[in-house]
């Protein structure tokens, strides 16, 4: 399917039809499968003959999220994972060893830097932050022992862009892979593969699904880095995507592209009102002028995506009021979703952080945070309007 463009893939790739010839993708719901006889089971667990074996690393309808999804970003394989935070887990733990250094974005989601701080640091592999757009930092942080440079683009929640291209190329001079968390572009708007990373990461509970109904995550890349090594972990370890999940986030990449466009046009159309609005001090948007990397996103994504944070004037008070005014927007800290969001993160996402990690980051109490969805931008404008009016 190489040749087809990339609404047909999303719509064709990776299914597999039983003998029934079912048109839509089926549904799995079955925790083993059955052998012919004791040699083809031998077999299968032995890795000697393809197959489905157990549904903690083989399913059907897993099989058939990995295979499309692996079609829409280029790789060459893909795993999917019960969450985005367990194929972080799984990229990390598949890959490096006790010992191992990590040179990270300080510009990633909190549960993120809290695995990496917390958690990793148990077992041996540290990590380094630095500035997601100084690629010098990125090359100063680097020693001999690091083997993996981590990054968001479009960061969350500022939605700073980093030079995947650039990146790559240090990382590759020092024999390390460049894993991109891609979940605020999805493939529809970016594909980091393309730019030279080893590895894309996906939290599927975003834009993937696109209605904020399941949790799902994904890692991938070049086979040699992401079947043996990884679908070892997932048997292993077992962070498990539900067939269940897998059939929905299906669905939802049919209508990846489309809703991509609509979720960037609108994101637009919000900032620039948002920029004009005399109680807003700053607007952080990749499609905006105004961004600092507004070229570089203009060459590396093909829109900017759903995602604006903007800061209003008056600190945590007024931010809060602007939340607690809102009648529309959803006050939750999910996105992607085709109903718009609303958080404070220097209060929720990024809350459990300490203050100079917060500002390291760039995250100041007047900090809000749209996930600017499907609705109508003049009602998302009057909702937020009602609390940037102030009393």
């Amino acid at each position: 399917m190489e040749h087809l463009d990339f609404e047909t893939l999303a719509v064709r790739a990776g299914i597999q039809r039983s003998q029934f010839q079912e048109h839509a993708e089926a549904l799995y719901l079955t925790s083993s499968f059955v052998f012919e006889n004791a040699a083809q089971a031998a077999a299968r667990f032995a890795n000697a003959e393809e197959g489905m074996v157990y549904s903690r690393y083989t399913n059907p309808t897993v099989q058939m999220l990995q295979d499309r999804l692996a079609a829409l970003e280029g790789a060459e394989c893909c795993i999917a994972t019960a969450s985005g935070m367990s194929a972080i887990l799984a990229c990390v733990l598949g890959l490096l060893r006790s010992g191992d250094h990590i040179v990270a974005s300080q510009s990633l989601f909190g549960a993120t830097v809290q695995l990496f701080n917390n958690w990793l640091a148990r077992f041996g592999i540290q990590t380094s932050f630095v500035a997601p757009t100084d690629v010098g930092a990125w090359r100063s942080a680097i020693t001999p022992n690091t083997r993996l440079l981590f990054l968001e683009t479009p960061s969350n929640p500022l939605t700073e862009v980093s030079d995947i291209a650039a990146l790559a190329k240090v990382a590759h001079q020092h024999k390390a892979l460049l894993a991109v968390d891609n979940c605020f572009c999805t493939p529809a708007l970016q594909r980091p593969l393309e730019l030279g990373a080893d590895l894309v990461i996906h939290s599927a509970t975003k834009y993937l699904d696109g209605q904020g109904r399941v949790l799902g995550g994904a890692v991938l890349g070049a086979r040699a880095l992401i079947e043996e090594p990884l679908t070892a972990f997932l048997r292993n370890a077992g962070p498990t995507l539900s067939p269940f999940n897998a059939w929905v986030i299906l669905k939802g990449l049919e209508t990846l592209k489309l809703r991509m466009d609509v979720h960037s046009a609108n994101a637009l159309a919000l900032a620039r009102w948002l920029e004009q609005h005399p109680r807003v001090t700053r607007v952080y948007y990749p499609g905006l002028p105004s961004h600092p990397q507004f070229e570089l996103a203009s060459r590396q994504q093909r829109a900017g995506s759903g995602i604006v944070s903007f800061v209003v004037d008056g600190g945590r008070d007024a931010a809060w009021r602007v939340v607690d005014r809102t009648r529309l927007i959803s006050i939750t800290a999910n996105l992607g979703d085709a109903k718009s969001t609303i958080t404070h993160p220097a209060s929720t996402t990024h809350g459990r952080l300490s203050e100079a990690a917060r500002t390291a980051a760039g995250v100041e109490q007047g900090l809000l945070r749209v996930a600017v969805g499907l609705e109508s931008v003049r009602d998302l404008q009057a909702d937020l309007g009602r609390g940037l009016a102030g009393d």
